[in-house]
């Protein structure tokens, strides 16, 4: 089938067809793009540490570092991102990001560590180019949870892959993140290409959800001044999930070894498959709220939900009244309650409601920049603070930190903003 042919279907289909391909389409094309990052991570890399700090950690912490800088980056290229770049982008980055593996694989550590960096630097403008095909939809609630619970599948399906790689295959630790990239790469392109036929919003969209157009610097710092202190408290919430996420993510495999699981790499996608669907379901339905307003903020107590959860998840494991699998799954709910309105959802609405012409790309990486930022934080605690901490015991313990200090933020910026709107709706 011919690209003009499948976007005139798009642009006259009805919205369940239209939500499906495109869900579908970015839901794939994610989840190959996050096996180009995290399927090194369901190894444990033993025996070796630098200055007080394992080797396994400063992997993470340099593929965190360049994510990381890739988020600063993309306050300003994400926000002007023009969308003939979208393609060019994509291929690029995960070229570059696989290659990484290949020079990885061959170098000897200590060295090999600096191609994390060079993996994570343009890795970390994947989420910006795929979520700049869906915002400003009126579908976006479906379409963002979509793109945001592939997160959550692709991370136990990248371990997944990467453990049968090395289970089955006979692929060291050291291969088999670029072995595992090579798999995904043709599902990559095929997927990209069918994204990239979905046509941009039309002029209900706009009317329903705002206009969304590239900012430039000047328009950034306006937005900012004009909702300061409640997107300072929303990105301090979300720095809290970035770490945690991140710490969930880099080391479950070391938690899950810890908990006499150390070799059935199917723990990984049994645990998330549920998480996905039921955060697919709840995001999405999402949907049917018409009203901005309400829509913003039922997003923000869906976060503050979450938060509660990890809490009461990890209360109930710690004092043994809940076994490990569920806790995970519980965890994992919680976490990403709060973790997936903040990459899509949340946003968006905040923009429709304020009926402010701007882009969630800016918001999203702005968030992104700072939470990665507090994620390496937390490793560097975690290694040189607390040496002698299990990796089970600190992810405990780090449970019961987030759950009390973001619901605490979360509550604080649902206060600000029912208060903002009033004034917004006085100002106009």
């Amino acid at each position: 089938m011919r690209s003009g042919t499948v976007t005139r279907w798009l642009q006259n289909t009805n919205g369940f067809w239209f939500s499906l391909y495109a869900t579908l389409a970015a839901f794939c094309l994610y989840t190959c793009i996050f096996a180009f990052r995290k399927t090194y991570t369901v190894g444990t890399f033993e025996g070796y540490a630098y200055f007080g700090v394992s080797y396994k950690s400063w992997m993470v912490i340099a593929q965190v570092v360049g994510y990381g800088l890739a988020k600063f980056a993309g306050i300003k290229l994400i926000s002007e991102l023009k969308s003939s770049f979208r393609v060019r982008g994509i291929i690029i980055m995960t070229a570059i990001a696989g290659l990484s593996w290949l020079l990885f694989a061959i170098t000897p550590p200590p060295y090999n560590i600096v191609f994390l960096f060079t993996n994570g630097l343009p890795l970390g403008m994947g989420w910006g180019l795929v979520f700049s095909y869906l915002e400003g939809r009126r579908f976006t609630e479906v379409l963002g949870a979509g793109i945001s619970v592939s997160f959550i599948f692709s991370s136990g399906f990248a371990k997944s892959v990467g453990g049968f790689v090395m289970k089955f295959w006979g692929v060291s630790e050291y291969w088999m993140p670029f072995v595992s990239a090579c798999i995904f790469l043709l599902p990559l392109l095929l997927f990209l290409w069918l994204l990239n036929q979905v046509p941009p919003p039309d002029a209900l969209d706009e009317e329903l959800r705002t206009k969304r157009q590239p900012m430039n610097r000047g328009e950034r710092k306006k937005f900012l001044l004009a909702f300061a202190p409640g997107l300072v408290l929303l990105i301090l919430t979300y720095t809290l999930l970035t770490a945690f996420r991140d710490f969930r993510d880099n080391y479950s495999a070391d938690v899950w070894k810890i908990l006499g699981y150390g070799n059935s790499p199917e723990i990984f996608t049994k645990t998330e498959t549920p998480v996905t669907l039921a955060i697919l379901v709840i995001m999405g339905s999402i949907m049917f709220i018409r009203s901005n307003r309400n829509a913003f903020m039922i997003n923000q107590i869906i976060v503050l939900s979450g938060m509660v959860l990890v809490g009461v998840a990890t209360l109930l494991f710690d004092r043994g009244l809940i076994s490990a699998t569920p806790w995970m799954i519980m965890l994992g709910m919680g976490l990403y309650l709060g973790y997936v309105p903040f990459n899509s959802i949340l946003f968006d609405r905040m923009i429709a409601t304020f009926r402010y012409v701007s882009t969630v790309g800016f918001l999203i990486y702005l968030a992104d920049a700072f939470g990665y930022l507090g994620s390496v934080g937390v490793l560097l605690y975690k290694e040189l603070g607390q040496p002698s901490l299990s990796w089970l015991d600190f992810f405990i313990h780090a449970g019961y930190v987030m759950s009390v200090a973001g619901s605490a933020l979360v509550i604080g910026a649902m206060i600000y903003f029912r208060i903002r709107y009033r004034q917004w709706s006085n100002e106009q």
